[in-house]
């Protein structure tokens, strides 16, 4: 029987049970969830298996990448930087990253990048993976890349080029690498356990990550098969020209092993952040509220970071998403407390949130990457926060 270990607030009992039955039912096999109320924690959990291959347990400085929910951090750094007069979300990209302007893009605003309505979410020639991984090859690569729709018009997930174009923005502005900028403005004030480009002095608390396939693998079914209501994006995932195939094809190799050292050394913003759940719900409390006397954004910035910018059918993910400039908001199947909230999920599970509206953050991390419609194991967290909320 998995111990769980950790603090609970009076009347958020039930988001300890769902964190239990995430291990007990539900497939988590090392885990942590934490909630913030009014700038405190009120939740702070962890448990299961840091690696099952060796035994070694999940404590409570274990560290976990959370792939998208990266974005979350990400977009915050930008929003920083605005708020400063550093950076202007609607002035042109190539005011601050010249390069960019080939190819048609010399009008494209930063607000675009960030809420995915560049049209760059794939590259016409993938670069090798090491020279993704060295920063400055993919970024040349991607200010030469035509739009892959007409700017503006269309909104599709930049699940990979993402990070790479609003990191080269923080760049320019800043002098700083991305990473550098989070550790030093963010991380540091607030002593989160959060990086973009891992030290190694901090390898050995990361937690081994665990896949499990799909137990139906809808792409080798007869179409006549596959339920109509997803047949569009399986359609979709057979072709390897389509941008829902193409937008993860970025590198050569396209798959990453995000638990390689060299990937995980590397400056991914919009996928390879590691850290706690802790962080997250923290990095979010400061957000919405001050924590420990740091704030991250006035409530005015706050407004202008998470007012709806895209809304619709999504061209990459062939479903409906919205976005603020670089937050997900609340929509099926993003588990969020309230039609205020703001944040970011990522690749199996991981989430990270704020609900201005009931004064709570969220921050969820978990080593079994499950995806598809039949891990419930964040939702199922969030619903026993909003019962707690009651």
């Amino acid at each position: 029987m998995t111990t769980i270990e950790g603090e609970v607030a009076p009347g958020f009992e039930p988001v300890r049970e769902a964190f239990t039955a995430n291990f007990t039912r539900r497939g988590d096999i090392g885990a942590a969830v934490c909630v913030y109320r009014h700038g405190r924690p009120v939740v702070d959990l962890w448990g299961g298996s840091a690696d099952p291959e060796t035994g070694r347990p999940w404590t409570r400085d274990t560290l976990q990448l959370v792939y998208s929910a990266t974005k979350g951090v990400t977009a915050t750094a930008v929003h920083m930087l605005a708020e400063r007069g550093a950076l202007d979300l609607d002035a042109p990209v190539a005011k601050y990253w010249p390069e960019f302007a080939a190819n048609g893009k010399a009008d494209i605003p930063v607000r675009w990048l960030l809420s995915h309505r560049a049209g760059l979410v794939a590259l016409d020639q993938p670069v090798p993976l090491k020279e993704a991984l060295a920063w400055h090859p993919v970024v040349a690569a991607l200010a030469a890349q035509r739009p892959l729709w007409t700017p503006g018009e269309a909104h599709g997930y930049h699940g990979r080029t993402w990070g790479w174009l609003v990191g080269e923005v923080i760049r320019r502005v800043t002098g700083r690498t991305p990473g550098c900028f989070v550790a030093e403005e963010m991380v540091g004030p607030l002593g989160l356990d959060f990086f973009i480009g891992l030290p190694a002095s901090e390898r050995g608390r990361v937690s081994r990550m665990v896949y499990r396939r799909p137990d139906v693998d809808l792409t080798t079914l007869p179409a006549g098969s596959v339920p109509e209501e997803l047949r569009v994006q399986v359609a979709a995932w057979r072709d390897p020209d389509s941008l829902s195939n193409r937008a993860y094809a970025v590198t050569d190799p396209a798959a990453i092993d995000f638990g390689s050292p060299d990937v995980q050394a590397a400056e991914l913003p919009a996928s390879n952040g590691i850290g706690t759940a802790h962080a997250l719900a923290r990095m979010y409390a400061a957000l919405i509220g001050e924590v420990d006397g740091v704030r991250l954004l006035t409530p005015e910035t706050l407004r202008s970071a998470t007012k709806e910018e895209a809304a619709g059918k999504d061209q990459v993910m062939l479903v409906e998403s919205r976005f603020s400039a670089g937050y997900m908001l609340p929509t099926m199947p993003v588990p969020m407390t309230g039609t205020t909230a703001f944040g970011h999920t990522g690749r199996g599970g991981s989430l990270g949130f704020a609900d201005p509206e009931h004064g709570i953050t969220f921050g969820y991390a978990m080593n079994h990457i499950i995806g598809g419609a039949d891990d419930v194991r964040a939702a199922s967290l969030v619903d026993a926060l909003r019962k707690s909320l009651m």
